[in-house]
């Protein structure tokens, strides 16, 4: 009978001990391969992060660099219900505040959301870049007094932005106050904006950098732009129809957001979006662009002028802006990067104390047979074996139950690695976002998935590492068989 019977033989005849120590091994070899893959699960996502915000940053402030003329205004929002109940007057225009949306007769109480112009869509409309909330409707017909009045203007562009979610309430309690606000969950912002052939060749009113696809055209209906968000929210790609707000449309092309604002907008139409939404003659905000940059300041301060009730955003206020936000970044990249670095020491060490721990289990299992089988390995010298077929034995058993140990740690890595990793490195959720995503305002933004998973590299490096301290914990134990004397041995009880 060869060496490799006699081991398998060996390890069946101790069926239970052999397979609590599968057990105990399998679970520390889990424990050693889930580590690491949720390390690179984490190192990845963080990646991703800092890759995104850099490229995010980078595209807004070439934006913006594009956009030197352009002016953008929207309601302020002590301003929501403008226009929507006109005063009698010889002009036509004025306003009562708070006439809208259920409002009293002054304090502009706000709008209901996503019902101004007798529209019936859900979600909370407006949300320019960098506004940091939701704009307020306004009447189109009452800017129209921009273009004709004012000198230095190039063109102006209205535009409707409505997005789409689910309500959320919270209770907040300050100071003893406590106060019921309702919040939307954005799915996606639909922008619609003026698809003419003046606009659409001299100024940029839709996104440039088009990964698949193609831009939305002049005089083309039913067609929209998705972002790359957008795409993963419909699972559509280009030529795909997509259904928003029970209606059908072909995405003809999807884009890379420039900005943080752009990440959930889908482009389509002015015309169809006000359809779309039952507001036809309504708007959300105006682009403004000045026939060059040396009349931008100018521009604005006449249009605030003319309309007080307008907030006028330049782009030397956005490049203001994209500074701030940068440096927020920057310090929570700085404090992911951190939290990763701390994240690979903690791995470092549980990997030590798991290797030390695996090797001392197979030392001492097989320190514990050589001990309990001193005759029988006396018995085999006194007939004939050599010391290096015993110790050949010996060390095969220990590596077979290591060999077995590995494919069993291999599997449950393959379903718990998440968990494990989550487990013992924090920062690593079981399908959550990582530490490294930048947070701004409760929002997690450029963020990747953290989740642990086991590469073939890895399952291939598990198994090696399961032969490795398979052979170097058998080794002192079977030397310590080979050199037992038969004599010796026959005479241990």
């Amino acid at each position: 009978m060869g060496i490799v019977s006699r081991a398998v033989r060996n390890i069946s005849r101790r069926k239970m001990r052999a397979l609590l120590v599968i057990i105990a091994l399998g679970f520390a070899l889990s424990i050693m391969i889930s580590i690491p893959a949720g390390v690179l699960a984490n190192q990845k996502a963080a990646n991703t992060v800092s890759s995104n915000l850099s490229n995010v940053i980078s595209q807004t402030g070439a934006s913006i660099n594009q956009t030197l003329t352009q002016i953008d205004c929207s309601l302020a929002p002590s301003f929501s219900g403008f226009g929507f109940t006109p005063r009698n007057s010889t002009s036509g225009g004025g306003y009562t505040l708070g006439q809208y949306g259920g409002g009293g007769t002054s304090g502009g109480s706000g709008f209901t959301p996503g019902q101004f112009g007798g529209g019936t869509v859900g979600g909370y409309f407006g949300g320019g870049a960098f506004s940091g909330g939701r704009a307020s409707p306004m009447n189109e017909t009452l800017y129209s007094d921009i273009n004709s009045n004012i000198s230095g203007i190039a063109a102006v562009e209205p535009i409707l932005q409505a997005s789409e979610g689910n309500n959320v309430t919270r209770n907040l309690d300050f100071n003893g106050y406590s106060r019921t606000i309702t919040t939307l969950d954005v799915e996606y912002t639909i922008e619609g904006v003026p698809l003419t052939s003046y606009f659409v060749g001299n100024y940029p009113i839709l996104p440039t950098n088009i990964t698949a696809g193609s831009n939305l055209q002049v005089g083309v209906s039913g067609d929209v732009l998705l972002s790359e968000n957008n795409s993963a929210y419909f699972g559509a790609g280009v030529g795909d129809a997509v259904t928003i707000l029970g209606q059908s449309f072909t995405v003809v092309g999807i884009y890379s957001p420039s900005s943080v604002s752009d990440t959930q907008t889908l482009y389509m139409s002015l015309s169809e979006a006000q359809a779309l939404t039952n507001n036809t003659g309504y708007i959300t905000s105006l682009t403004v662009f000045a026939q060059n940059s040396g009349d931008v300041s100018a521009v604005a301060s006449a249009i605030s002028a003319l309309h007080p009730e307008l907030t006028v955003t330049t782009a030397q206020s956005r490049e203001s802006a994209l500074s701030t936000e940068e440096s927020t970044y920057t310090t929570e990249l700085a404090n992911a990067n951190a939290s990763d670095s701390q994240t690979n020491s903690t791995a470092i060490e549980e990997i030590v104390v798991v290797v030390l721990a695996t090797s001392l289990i197979v030392l001492f299992v097989m320190l514990y047979t050589v001990k309990e089988r001193t005759k029988e390995i006396g018995t085999l010298k006194a007939i004939g074996f050599s010391n290096s077929t015993v110790m050949s034995q010996f060390m095969l058993e220990g590596v077979l139950l290591s060999m077995i140990a590995g494919v069993v740690g291999i599997a449950i890595g393959s379903i718990a690695a998440p968990t494990i990793a989550s487990l013992l490195l924090p920062s690593v959720g079981a399908g959550s976002r990582t530490a490294g995503a930048v947070v701004v305002s409760g929002t997690t933004r450029f963020g990747g998935l953290a989740v642990a998973t086991l590469t073939p590299e890895l399952v291939l490096l598990g198994f090696g590492v399961a032969i490795l301290l398979g052979t170097l914990g058998s080794l002192y134990p079977a030397w310590r068989a080979a050199k037992i004397r038969p004599a010796e041995a026959m005479r241990y009880e």
